[in-house]
């Protein structure tokens, strides 16, 4: 038997689409945290006022909001639990992860012999999935004609797709399901926290769905963000769900949501005090923050970083603020994994695009100062310069500077 050496992880730059690098009060609050049985009086008063916070972050009245245990795909599979076998479902994908949600969405609601047909890609004939090519957003008009065309109960969308970069149109979403009295879904998974929205606001989207470690910033994992309106928890109800572990009602009790409000805190699923810690700490760091304060700083550098790739040569295709993806110069243009591969053994964690066609994400969660953006410039035009790219780095480094001077 071998008993390996202590497992030592250094300190890397997390510059990709997410995970971002987590705020050190948060690692404080679970790292200070006692050892506390589950039941113990600050863990529960913990959860009660994470749930309050988070209604806040959401924008929303909605009284079953809460956290699912473990990443953001443990939300989403939340957020699709209402979907049965049969049930007509329109989802529009732009890139990787809405795609990934198109296939959970495909699982939902295949029939028994649709799933078996093909378990791990069913093709069910109630399900459409409309493909709008990478590096384009999803239009309100795209929504509309689909659910013109197909009359689905449901309608899915990625707020912002991480795949490509691109935001969607939730209001055109929203408006569109309103027309045809469809009930939306929506990923909210690389918007939460980032961009300053109120879900209240988008009346026909019933079911919401976010991640612990994008803009709630809250690693080691805790909690993946969910809420759902009244209509969504009734049609639960009346209908039930294929799932225990995700039932967006029984999930709801383990937090003192019970018969449609918040009641006196329970016994729940054995929750961590230290991940009830690291999640309240990451909520109020948010909200200190303020949402609209968030939204302009990530704004303001997302353009400084934007500028810079451009004066190295790179083209921008994305239109998110918290990620910038990009094509390389022609002269690198078939480098993007080898160059990527060299930034990730130096630390510094960016991505390629995981679908055709291979670009470069380079993204600033929880990188909201000066000297952080400086950092990630110089390292990526280090590595373009090594790769053979033909720019001056003090130029481009004194542009960055006359933009935040």
């Amino acid at each position: 038997m071998t008993i390996y050496p202590p497992l030592e992880i250094p300190d890397t730059l997390a510059a990709g689409p997410g995970p971002g690098n987590t705020d050190p009060r948060v690692l404080e609050r679970f790292c200070k945290t006692g050892v506390a049985d589950h039941m113990q009086k600050d863990v529960l008063r913990g959860m009660a006022e994470a749930k309050e916070m988070l209604r806040e972050v959401f924008g929303t009245k909605n009284i079953h909001t809460f956290g699912v245990g473990g990443t953001g795909f443990s939300g989403l599979d939340c957020m699709f639990s209402p979907i049965l076998p049969g049930d007509r479902v329109v989802a529009f994908v732009n890139g990787t992860f809405s795609g990934l949600d198109g296939l959970a969405i495909r699982m939902k609601a295949a029939t028994g012999d649709e799933l078996a047909a093909d378990s791990l890609n069913p093709k069910p004939a109630g399900v459409t999935i409309v493909d709008v090519p990478h590096g384009q957003s999803v239009t309100g008009d795209i929504v509309d004609d689909a659910l013109a065309k197909h009359k689905p109960m449901w309608a899915f969308m990625a707020h912002w797709e991480t795949g490509s970069g691109r935001v969607n149109d939730l209001q055109g979403f929203n408006d569109a399901c309103s027309r045809h009295g469809v009930m939306g879904i929506v990923d909210v998974v690389s918007s939460l926290g980032v961009a300053d929205f109120n879900i209240d606001d988008y009346q026909a989207v019933v079911a919401w769905a976010s991640c612990p470690q994008k803009g709630i910033l809250s690693l080691p994992l805790t909690y993946a963000p969910v809420s759902f309106t009244d209509q969504a928890i009734d049609l639960v109800a009346r209908r039930g769900c294929h799932t225990y572990v995700h039932h967006p009602i029984l999930e709801a009790r383990h937090w003192g949501i019970v018969d449609g409000a918040d009641g006196p805190a329970g016994y729940h699923r054995t929750h961590s005090g230290y991940a009830v810690a690291a999640f309240h700490e990451a909520l109020r760091i948010l909200l200190t923050h303020g949402r609209a304060q968030k939204v302009a700083d990530y704004t303001y550098h997302e353009k400084a970083l934007r500028q810079a790739v451009e004066a190295m040569g790179c083209t921008v295709t994305s239109n998110m603020t918290s990620l910038i993806v990009l094509n390389l110069p022609g002269k690198l243009a078939g480098s993007e994994k080898e160059l990527v591969m060299g930034c990730r053994a130096e630390g510094f964690g960016i991505w390629t695009t995981l679908s055709e066609p291979v670009q470069i994400r380079i993204g600033i969660l929880n990188q909201l100062t000066t000297d952080a953006i400086t950092d990630i410039v110089s390292r990526f035009a280090d590595a373009m310069l090594k790769m053979g790219a033909e720019f001056d780095k003090d130029a481009i480094m004194n542009g960055l500077k006359a933009y935040y001077a």
